[in-house]
Order: C-alpha cells, then structure tokens, then sequence
C-alpha cells in the first residue's frame, strides 16, 4: 500500500469515532496516531500519558512539550504500576502485567469521559517483537489502528516525514524495565540508575543507546558506527558510569537493538 492510501486508510478509520483516547507516550508512534486523529476528530480526540519509574523524566517532559506544540489534549496520569508485587518480580510476562493494569487504568478515563474507543500506537513491526503486552491490550478491548492497517515502524517514520513533522526520526523508546534482566526484581533504585547512566551517555553525545544493569555491570548498547567515539571517550565513560555505581563497563559488540533482553527466551 503506498503511503497516500495508509494516510487515507488512517484517516477513514478515525472518520468512524465519535470520540477517542489515545494512550499517548509522546513517542513518534503514538504522537502521529494522535495528531492524525486530530485532523479528523478535532476536539474529541484525548490524550493520556501515563507517569511512573519506568518512563525516564526527559520522556515525560518531552511529551508534555509536543503536546503543548502540537495543540493536543493530554492528561497526565500517575501509573503505580511498581506497587503490583508480581510486576516487580520481572517475569518474561512482566508487560503483560503492566499493559493489563495501565489498560483498565484508560478504560476508567474512558467511562468517565463517556469515550468508548481507545487506541494506541503499536504497529504492524511490533508482530516480529516479543510483545506479551499485545495480548493483554486485545484482552481489553484497546484499538491498533496503525496494525489494523497493516502499517510498520518505517512507514510510520515516512508518514511523519511526509506531513511535516520534525519528530519523523527520534529514536525509539522502550520502558527503563527493559534495561533489567528477567527474574531480576524491579525497583526505583535500579531504574534511577539506569535512566542517570543513560543521560549522561546521551549528553556526551551518544544517539541510540541502551544501558543494561546485570548486577554491578553495566552492558552499553551502542550503535555500531559509534563503537570508535565509544573507545576515544573510553576514560570519560569508565568516569561516568562508575559514579553511577557501576565497577564494570561492558561494550555489546552486537550494539543497540531492540529487545536485547529477549534474546536469552
């Protein structure tokens, strides 16, 4: 399908809301699902961002900056979702869990609002992923509207292109949870290391990264093309990361992916 005719697919299937939430992350995935729905339901388009440990702080301000630019109706929501104990345990379920819970958490925003449809961002790429979290959001009614689709990451990239907007290439994101190997317990203090290590990496200039935590090793996920700032840089980041608490520095030769974690499934 060409891009004009997924533009036109997205636009005739939001024609068919009366009203809509959109569960918002401001991610370029979520962020062009919102704005495309505003062109057709203006108003009654709502956006719900939820607020917890596992979204790093940059994250959260960023969203709240598009929306603000972009003239979006967003509500932010805290998300307790580390006060479920079986959550917390990190099981290879663990965003079954947290999809089900932050699910029901739209699904009371909705009633109150006198919404019936809610959506969010996943996409037809999400299906080659481990994505226990799409079961759960199917559970509970939640719409995929760039699946239904049939639309895929690097489509989504050009649709954003295509109509102007500047966040077409921002990095994909993921839940700071992700950073932590399963069966490890999840807690603030390990998620707040992880999000200081990660911005100070990308403060000294580094792109797409991701800071795993075994233990006291800190296994950094770095675009292959980088690997060689990595090694000129290598005194500054031992000084860096050790101050976040870390004694050994690991560089993934494999470099930044999606879903490292999974692998060992």
């Amino acid at each position: 399908m060409e891009i004009e005719n997924m533009q036109a697919a997205l636009l005739k299937e939001f024609a068919g809301f009366e009203h809509l939430i959109i569960s918002y992350s401001g991610g370029i995935d979520s962020t062009l699902l919102a704005l495309l729905a505003q062109r057709v339901l203006q108003d009654k388009v709502k956006c719900i961002l939820f607020d917890a440990p596992l979204v790093p702080r940059r994250a959260v301000k960023e969203a709240e900056e598009n929306a603000r630019k972009f003239g979006l109706s967003c509500s932010i929501i805290p998300f307790p979702i580390l006060e479920n104990e079986e959550f917390r345990k990190n099981s290879p379920n663990r965003c079954y869990i947290c999809k089900k819970q932050s699910a029901r958490i739209l699904k009371d925003q909705a009633e109150k609002l006198g919404i019936s449809k809610i959506a969010d961002g996943i996409n037809a790429s999400d299906l080659n992923e481990y994505r226990p979290g799409l079961q759960a959001s199917n559970e509970e009614g939640i719409l995929h509207p760039f699946l239904s689709t049939g639309i895929q990451k690097k489509q989504i990239r050009q649709l954003a292109q295509d109509c102007g907007f500047d966040f077409w290439n921002k990095p994909s994101a993921s839940c700071l949870a992700s950073r932590i190997p399963y069966g490890d317990e999840i807690t603030v203090k390990k998620l707040q290391i992880i999000e200081h290590a990660e911005d100070l990496l990308h403060y000294m200039g580094f792109s797409n990264l991701r800071v795993r935590l075994h233990g006291k090793i800190a296994r950094i996920e770095l675009m292959p093309e980088e690997f060689e700032k990595a090694v000129n840089m290598r005194d500054k980041m031992l000084e860096v990361l050790q101050d976040c608490g870390f004694s050994y520095i690991a560089l993934d030769l494999k470099g930044y992916r999606n879903g490292s974690m999974d692998e060992v499934l």
